[in-house]
């Protein structure tokens, strides 16, 4: 049986294409834009907040004004909703400032007549969340054995980078821990990726400051991060693509114990694409394992890295942006 599929987050449209049902999504968020085919289904929401405003502070203000007014950042547009008359829809309620909310999608499924709708609901705060989730949204379309296939596939993909990691570690560091490891969320104000990014950071073999697997990311004062002291920075703000971090690089020294840093003192500062990647919590969380592990272990940079173009640039202290891995 065929199904006419509504995804409202981009990273259900990446499990859905990843379950091999691209042909039966007749519409998608506004956000999705992986695989790039998907760019020309028809948009089913949008957002309340202008895309113009490019600063962190000001997004983060318009953000809080909205919820504050109890209204959503997204919204769905139902007109186009009904004409596309989808059986499932897929979307979140993890996370009140990444898709429209979880009431709106079922008022807006329960204005659909003449068949039942299907909502799958996406709460990952962990990795297993995410194998659930897909597991979940297979069964909802009838497929559930691809469903344990692509578990099985990523689950072995996300060990292999665990391994790696070990070995290098057994290499580089053989009586001492891991590096220390801060990932930052947001800019202004600051705040450190919780969620799954702690389990990412120990996958690719480091240690995670700040969070702990399954929190929820809230601001920090500059003086609760002066006393971190990361040998590594990842800077990957939710929803922004790199070219957006690196226009807001000024705000490092600003917002940051940035010369007290010993991975700005040595160079390990690195901004990533956290929208594509790291923010993202689909099938692609493994390559983004994978591109933290290359920050962490040089010897393996231009393996991985030559993999994703543009996916991930080197800060020096004095801001100097390197291209990777050719730094």
């Amino acid at each position: 049986m065929r199904h006419r599929i509504a995804s409202l987050i981009p990273s259900a449209t990446e499990i859905v294409c990843a379950l091999g049902a691209r042909s039966e999504l007749v519409g998608v968020s506004h956000e999705c834009d992986y695989p790039p085919d998907v760019l020309a289904l028809p948009k089913l929401t949008r957002a309340r907040i202008s895309p113009s405003q490019s600063r962190s502070s000001a997004i983060d203000r318009s953000i809080r004004e909205l919820l504050e007014s109890a209204l959503s950042v997204y919204e769905i547009d139902t007109e186009l909703l009904a004409r596309l008359d989808p059986d499932v829809i897929v979307t979140q309620d993890l996370c009140d400032v990444c898709a429209v909310s979880r009431r709106e999608v079922e008022a807006a499924a329960a204005g659909l007549t003449g068949h039942p709708v299907t909502v799958v609901n996406h709460r990952p705060a962990r990795l297993a969340d995410l194998w659930q989730d897909i597991r979940t949204t297979a069964a909802a379309i009838g497929l559930e054995p691809a469903g344990e296939e692509l578990v099985a596939q990523l689950r072995s993909e996300i060990e292999r980078v665990r391994a790696r990691a070990i070995t290098l570690l057994g290499i580089n560091r053989p009586h001492g821990p891991p590096p220390k490891v801060v990932a930052i969320e947001w800019l202004d104000p600051v705040m450190l990726g919780g969620l799954w990014m702690p389990e990412l950071i120990e996958v690719a073999g480091g240690e995670c400051l700040g969070t702990a697997a399954g929190e929820r990311a809230r601001a920090w004062t500059r003086a609760e991060l002066a006393r971190l002291e990361p040998e590594v920075v990842l800077v990957k703000p939710c929803g922004y693509p790199l070219a957006r971090t690196l226009a807001e690089l000024e705000l490092l020294p600003q917002v940051l114990p940035w010369d007290r840093w010993p991975a700005a003192a040595t160079g390990r500062v690195f901004a990533a694409d956290g929208n594509a990647y790291f923010n993202r919590p689909g099938p692609r969380l493994i390559d983004s394992a994978a591109i933290l592990a290359a920050c962490l272990h040089p010897e393996v940079r231009s393996a991985v890295l030559d993999r994703y173009p543009g996916a991930v640039a080197r800060i020096d202290l004095d801001l100097t942006v390197h291209a990777l891995p050719n730094d």
